[in-house]
């Protein structure tokens, strides 16, 4: 049976919750839903890439004097908006905490419909009120999902939840193939015509371990190569800046500079951060947090070997030495010797990228859409 189906995320930019949603709802429609994305943005504005459902921006909150009120206003704007049509919808589905606040308080309004929300991590919010806005924000919804099985653990004993996990897909025609001219501009971009190239993905930020990764740049300079680091994106809810700019200070007594050693590119568009993968020696994302790791799940579709690092998570999908290499988790020398190794050592490279060819049919946005598409009956059977 096919349903009208709303989808709530916080954001126009490629974040991992973001990606997730506009991938699901095309998914959906694909499988014959009527689905449409609600999200905050300028009214006249558009995702980060073209989407092919049906799409509403309410005015996102671009300047607050703290976060607290950044994210409460947030959720006010999301909430009005949804006010007016939720009831045309059998079930809401928020991807983060601001659409989860924002749907069950409409929910509660007008009685209905129900509310799915996706946990894709827990954020590290400081203040009382945001750690009891977000854990109200797991707590509310009617179904809660997730996208690995160490969160289900993580909802089950500090919420006390139970969820369901549906894993990330990835698409693999934006992370097909590129001209060589494209790869051999886009690393002259950043001075890396004859240096190996690293990619990070996601920006300056601590869950990233991107210190650690510059900490780790030394060590691989001593053994005798002389990478360049891109860090791409860095759009975030949160501000991470006096983490940025302690990392970027650090440069210098790492004996790296910023510009040639490291090169802070920025958000790009869809297209060009699939360029990207495929302009890359090495993806790099130590993380030291992760709901999933859709990144990394993208550097195996972009056939570039993967160095992650080892917590739980990406144990659930990567296998270290076979589909990637996952270092200690902040631990800068471990990380440095991966980063050699993936680089220098070619029949590792082959191997990584012929293990990471394996789990790809693993994780289809096709599946995810299935999956979710069973758990929305069974939740709409329960509220009949």
């Amino acid at each position: 049976m096919t349903h009208r189906i709303a989808l709530l995320t916080y954001s126009t930019k490629p974040r991992g919750g973001v990606v997730h949603t506009l991938a699901l709802a095309e998914s959906l429609a694909d499988r014959g839903h009527d689905v449409h994305v609600f999200g905050l943005g300028p009214a006249d504005g558009a995702f980060y890439r073209p989407l092919a459902v049906p799409f509403t921006l309410y005015p996102a909150v671009d300047s607050a004097d703290t976060l607290d009120e950044k994210v409460f206003r947030s959720v006010d704007s999301l909430a009005e908006g949804l006010a007016g049509v939720a009831g045309d919808f059998a079930l809401l589905h928020a991807q983060d905490c601001i659409s989860a606040r924002a749907a069950t308080r409409v929910r509660d309004a007008l009685g209905g419909p129900p509310v799915v929300r996706t946990v894709h991590h827990i954020d590290d919010f400081t203040t009382q009120a945001l750690i009891e806005c977000q854990r109200q924000a797991v707590l509310e919804p009617d179904h809660i999902l997730v996208v690995s099985h160490l969160w289900q653990g993580i909802m089950r004993e500090d919420f006390g939840r139970d969820s369901r996990v549906v894993p990330n897909g990835v698409d693999t025609q934006r992370l097909r193939p590129i001209p060589p001219e494209v790869r051999a501009s886009l690393r002259a971009s950043v001075g890396a015509t004859d240096r190996p190239l690293y990619l990070t993905v996601g920006g300056i930020e601590p869950r990233k371990g991107t210190r650690d990764l510059f900490e780790a740049l030394p060590f691989v300079r001593e053994r005798g190569i002389d990478p360049v680091l891109a860090v791409l994106g860095g759009h975030s809810f949160q501000d991470y800046r006096a983490y940025r700019e302690a990392a970027l200070a650090r440069l210098p007594d790492l004996g790296l500079e910023l510009g040639r050693d490291v090169v802070d590119v920025g958000t790009v568009s869809d297209e060009v951060l699939g360029q990207w993968f495929r302009s890359a020696d090495v993806l790099a994302m130590p993380s030291t947090k992760e709901g999933f790791g859709l990144v990394a799940l993208e550097g195996l579709a972009a056939q570039v070997p993967v160095v992650a690092s080892s917590i739980p998570v990406f144990a659930e999908f990567l296998s270290d030495g076979t589909s990637a290499l996952l270092p200690e988790v902040g631990n800068p020398q471990a990380i440095a010797d991966a980063l050699y190794r993936a680089t220098t050592d070619s029949a590792l490279r082959a191997a990584l990228i012929s293990g990471g060819e394996q789990v790809l049919p693993h994780f289809t946005w096709a599946e995810s859409a299935r999956r979710h598409e069973v758990i929305y009956e069974d939740v709409l059977q329960q509220t009949d």
